[in-house]
């Protein structure tokens, strides 16, 4: 499914109800759903662009070490099946 919006005009738009125009009138505006527009609330609500943008870092870099973890795991559970054949 792809998003009509970006992270960047979510949090625009978002950003936009906050400065004290009705919700009801930024959500039809932009043609969401009052659903959505909640949701994205609840999602990115009190974000900067810039903190939306070191978090997508921060999940990057999580996801890089959580890969190196299981194949440090798999490294240590083959040394110690070798091990236990040399035995």
């Amino acid at each position: 499914m792809r998003n009509r919006y970006t992270e960047e005009q979510i949090l625009r738009i978002l950003k936009e109800a906050e400065d004290g125009k009705v919700a009801r009138d930024v959500y039809r505006k932009y043609h969401v759903s009052e659903t959505t527009f909640y949701r994205w609330k609840a999602t990115y609500g009190g974000m900067q662009v810039s903190d939306r943008k070191k978090v997508k870092e921060l999940e990057q870099e999580n996801e890089r070490l959580i890969k190196l973890l299981a194949e440090l795991t798999l490294y240590n559970r083959m040394l110690k099946d070798a091990n236990l054949r040399k035995r």
